[in-house]
């Protein structure tokens, strides 16, 4: 490996030309050593990337905030600026760059990685790539999602390039509270998700960017904690070194900086303790805003700033920086560090590549008999066989889910009474108020299938069943009075049945079509979880997707047609008890209104007895239609006339029972007695009708929406699968679309699989150098 920190300290101190002649001598003395070894582990990498094997390959993962330098120390790593440098956010998607020491390169070679075709790398300039990046960086920052984990990947080879991986992620950002700052703290959220996910890699080195004077400021030791809690895998640098210096006063406030104490900063971290490094301001390129004229330049003003730094410190600790001190300050150091470890991981990894890629290429072999053996199931016969075992089991999922089942997640497929309202629509009634999701017994819980059916049940029935007669007025029981066709009096049983069945069926209507809505949701939703217990038990036709999308629209097309059925049935039961009014059925609780009435009597100075006999003899006339056998129209009663039957000899019984009919059949003046009998008449055919809806919906949705699944589904299924079979197969299975892509699905398998042989074959001739010169004396 080259000391890259003497020899550039050598450039800085005069003897320049030797020290580079120095520093390029021990490279390439130790390229042609690591030069496979770096080659296999890129080749590695692009092979994880491109066909998604399990390869962790080492790589240095810059992770800070926002203005803690990130992109500029990568630069600096590498001896040349290519990224957008500044305030803000300048990196939204992480870039993955592949460096290669290459002599034969005096001025850096990129290449970028194809995003749509991993194994295509067009060559392009500094220029190109900076311009590229930044367009991305423009095309995110209007995108809804702001960031992207997908990696711009990018390799170069350079005289100066250092032999790392460094993946440079978006920068972290700490917004400020407040509702004004909601988009801002979306942002902070999406990079933190991201940065999260890429520290997860257990192979990945953090390079872990502080931008404080103080260690007890854990910004980004904070969330980089989370994942390494013991900072085992992980580097701290602090930058900006120019700018700290500055700021302490004493000596022994140096001190405490450059070495922290154990309370402070864990010492198990990689390298022992902190890097330290500072970045010359200014951008490399020939206009007038341009610093640096070249990157020679630019590499020179990093070497400079080393040796300022040094200087500084020692002016303010008044002695010497001791070599291990010096070891930990600038650039070059820090690159030096990080080449050495990732080199040492990777000869610590090579003997464990082999088995891996041995293990890959069994699976990959695997794959392509696999493939080989869908492509010979291509014939009729054997693809009705697959449709109809694919019949039989996608109905098991679905009786499996209707009785019950823990088999799927309900973190992934349950859902909570709130997110069923939300999808499947609340039951709401005329008023718009909810009954609050807490009073729902199971409302917490992410239910699925026949339990999230009985849950909803479950609330129909009590939302209904709290719902209370809607208020009525003196004008709507004055217009619903009109007139008879053989006479002008009022039939106050007739007018109470009007308001009741008007305002029953307005208020139970809509709930007939809420709970349907509901339920069909409810309904639906097992396709898809009885779609991923297929997968899951290996049973699912991959590759169908048009027969699939067949068997979905039958089922669909089966649940919509059954729900708008069962509603259909619900609505005439419902329409035939509010068009006609049976006693029998809807007075069911006589003592009920009997109760009602006896409360208002007081107020009329009638004895309770005298007016319940009162209103049960107009309960009778008013059943019976008898009333003009009852009435007269003389209002004024003869006491002289002899006693009948029918009429009380009492004769103030009989006074009050003239000014009852007086009240009531011959007045058209809402007197308060006859209008709290229509209110209680109206209540309790209200009551009679809403026990009667609520028991007949369920139990017609139990049989005529529940059980056509388990019993009349099956056949339906069966015959439209008999009916694809009856029509084209290549139509119904897409066989033509289906042999071009199996037949592109093996030719990657077969990329892959010589792809994997080769690079077997070289990890194993590195491993058995790598053993070779263990055992050397």
């Amino acid at each position: 490996m080259r000391k890259g920190g003497a020899a550039q300290r050598g450039e800085a101190g005069g003897g320049e030309e030797a020290a580079v002649e120095e520093e390029e001598e021990e490279h390439e003395s130790s390229s042609s050593d690591s030069g496979k070894l770096y080659e296999a582990y890129n080749e590695l990498h692009g092979l994880a990337q491109e066909f998604e094997t399990p390869f962790d390959v080492p790589a240095v993962l810059v992770v800070g905030h926002q203005t803690d330098g990130k992109s500029a120390l990568v630069e600096a790593l590498m001896g040349f600026q290519f990224n957008h440098v500044g305030g803000g956010t300048k990196t939204r998607r992480p870039i993955t760059l592949h460096m290669k020491y290459n002599p034969g390169y005096v001025v850096p070679v990129c290449r970028l990685v194809s995003d749509a075709d991993p194994a295509v790398a067009s060559r392009m300039s500094l220029p190109e790539i900076q311009a590229y990046i930044e367009a991305e960086n423009m095309r995110l920052e209007s995108d809804p999602c702001q960031f992207s984990e997908k990696e711009i990947i990018i390799r170069i080879e350079y005289k100066y390039c250092p032999n790392l991986t460094i993946i440079d992620t978006p920068g972290l950002i700490i917004p400020a509270p407040g509702r004004r700052n909601r988009t801002l703290q979306g942002q902070a959220r999406a990079v933190e998700a991201l940065v999260r996910a890429k520290m997860q890699h257990k192979e990945f080195i953090i390079l872990c960017l502080e931008d404080c004077s103080d260690w007890s400021n854990a910004t980004t030791r904070r969330i980089v904690m989370q994942i390494d809690p013991e900072l085992s895998r992980t580097v701290i640098v602090s930058t900006k070194l120019d700018t700290k210096i500055l700021q302490f006063a004493r000596a022994s406030d140096v001190e405490v900086f450059l070495k922290p104490p154990a309370c402070t900063l864990d010492g198990c971290l990689l390298g022992g303790s902190p890097f330290f490094t500072s970045v010359p301001s200014g951008r490399v390129g020939s206009g007038s805003e341009a610093i640096f004229r070249s990157n020679e330049e630019f590499k020179k003003a990093i070497c400079l700033r080393e040796m300022e730094d040094i200087v500084a410190l020692e002016e303010k600790l008044g002695r010497s920086l001791s070599k291990e001190e010096r070891s930990r300050i600038g650039v070059s150091s820090l690159r030096l560090f990080l080449e050495e470890l990732l080199q040492k991981r990777y000869m610590d990894n090579v003997p464990l590549i082999v088995p891996l890629l041995e293990k890959e290429l069994r699976s990959t072999t695997r794959k392509i008999r696999e493939t080989n053996q869908e492509f010979r199931n291509l014939d009729e016969a054997k693809l009705k066989e697959k449709g109809r075992a694919f019949h039989d089991s996608f109905l098991t999922k679905l009786s499996l889910l209707l009785k019950g089942t823990v088999v799927a997640p309900p973190d992934k497929f349950g859902e909570t009474l709130l997110d069923e309202r939300t999808m499947g629509g609340p039951f709401t009634g005329t008023d718009s108020l909810q009954l609050p999701h807490k009073m729902m017994p199971n409302a917490g819980m992410r239910l699925y299938g026949g339990a999230q059916y009985h849950r909803a049940m479950a609330e129909f029935r009590l939302v209904v069943g709290g719902v209370k007669c809607p208020p009525i007025t003196r004008e709507e029981i004055v217009n619903a009075c009109g007139v008879e066709d053989i006479h002008d009096g009022t039939n106050y049983s007739r007018t109470a049945c009007v308001i009741a069945v008007t305002k029953a069926r307005d208020t139970f209507e809509p709930f007939l079509h809420q709970l349907g809505f509901r339920l069909l949701y409810i309904l639906k939703r097992l396709l898809p979880i009885s779609m991923y217990l297929l997968q899951k038990d290996g049973e699912y036709l991959s590759g169908h997707e048009v027969f699939l999308r067949r068997v979905e629209t039958a089922f669909n097309n089966f649940a919509e047609s059954t729900e708008r059925s069962c509603r259909e049935k619900c609505m005439e039961d419902l329409v035939s008890t509010t068009r006609y009014v049976t006693w029998s059925l809807h007075n069911k609780n006589r003592a009920g209104l009997c109760q009602f009435l006896d409360s208002f009597a007081s107020s009329e100075q009638y004895s309770a007895s005298t007016i319940s006999s009162g209103v049960q003899q107009e309960q009778h006339l008013a059943l019976n239609d008898n009333k003009s056998d009852r009435s007269k129209p003389d209002s004024k009663p003869n006491h002289s006339n002899p006693c009948s039957d029918s009429i009380p000899c009492n004769p103030t019984a009989e006074t009050r029972l003239v000014d009852l009919l007086d009240s009531t059949l011959w007045n058209r003046r809402l007197a308060p007695s006859s209008e709290r009998i229509v209110y209680a008449l109206v209540y309790q055919i209200f009551h009679g009708i809403k026990e009667h809806f609520l028991v007949s919906t369920e139990l017609k949705f139990n049989c005529f929406f529940l059980m056509p699944v388990v019993d009349k589904l099956p056949a339906l299924l069966w015959e439209d699968l008999e009916s694809a079979f009856g029509d084209d197969l290549d139509q119904n299975f897409d066989i033509t679309q289906l042999r071009h892509s199996l037949g592109q699905r093996k030719r990657e398998l077969e990329i892959e699989l010589k792809r994997l042989q080769r690079l077997k074959e070289k990890f194993r001739e590195i491993n058995e150098q790598l053993s070779s010169y263990l055992v050397r004396p």
